[in-house]
């Protein structure tokens, strides 16, 4: 059983969540709550939570605010936020646990299932994310990949490809370094779409800055900068090539 706070200026929010934790996570206990900063950090040194439920916005300052306060953490945490998307998309790239507000029942339960993977380190998370947070999404400069091994800190441009294994993505490096992560390809393609990767098969997910260019031979394929030879499906064959020539590549 994991012990638990919520902290939050609103008091709405709170109930709510504690309310929907109670139906649905039924390895989490609610110990008390907070309504800011201030109370939130003393809310943690007297509880000694497992997990804190953190809003962003606060009256008093933000939940960031509040985890600078710790110099260790000694608790997982999941940010509770009223973001919109574009924000939203640096608490993915820095694989931060969020929920949005309104809770949904899904949501809650979807965080919760994957609490027991969350890691000890969030600084190198925080980090990433605020590295990521005040920019448009589509100038991302990093993102945070999990192996089983390690958590790798990826700068977005050494990523060449990204391929399909059934429920797993290997990632391709400028290093030469690969990569195995237990997320599937589509998660990436929904990701990573907008910093400039392409979605050219099924199994495959490129990055534009390394691609050559483009053969034509046997059906088609693009060659990478690192001399890899990637299949291009025939859907996808028109938007490859626009892209190339955008960029004034070779065809």
């Amino acid at each position: 059983m994991l012990k638990a706070v919520i902290i939050d200026d609103e008091i709405t929010p709170r109930e709510t969540l504690s309310m929907m934790i109670g139906m649905y996570a039924e390895n989490i206990e609610i110990i008390a709550e907070a309504d800011g900063v201030k109370s939130g950090i003393q809310c943690i040194n007297d509880h000694k939570p497992d997990l804190v439920f953190l809003d962003i916005q606060m009256g008093d300052g933000t939940g960031f605010d509040l985890l600078n306060y710790f110099p260790k953490k000694n608790f997982k945490v999941v940010f509770v936020t009223a973001f919109e998307e574009y924000a939203l998309k640096a608490f993915r790239f820095s694989a931060l646990d969020y929920l949005v507000k309104p809770v949904s029942p899904d949501d809650l339960m979807r965080v919760v299932a994957k609490l027991e993977e969350q890691s000890s380190d969030i600084e190198t998370h925080l980090e990433v994310f605020n590295s990521n947070k005040n920019k448009n999404s589509g100038s991302f400069g990093k993102i945070i990949l999990k192996t089983t091994e390690a958590i790798y800190v990826v700068g977005i441009e050494d990523i060449i490809q990204c391929e399909s294994e059934n429920n797993y993505t290997t990632f391709y490096l400028n290093s030469g370094k690969k990569l195995l992560v237990s997320r599937t390809l589509k998660e990436y393609d929904d990701l990573l779409s907008e910093v400039g990767f392409i979605r050219v098969h099924r199994s495959h997910l490129i990055n534009s800055r390394h691609i050559d260019y483009f053969d034509k031979r046997d059906g088609g394929s693009v060659v990478m900068k690192d001399n890899s030879r990637v299949p291009v499906s025939s859907r996808k064959k028109d938007q490859l090539i626009s892209t190339i020539q955008k960029a004034g590549r070779e065809l």
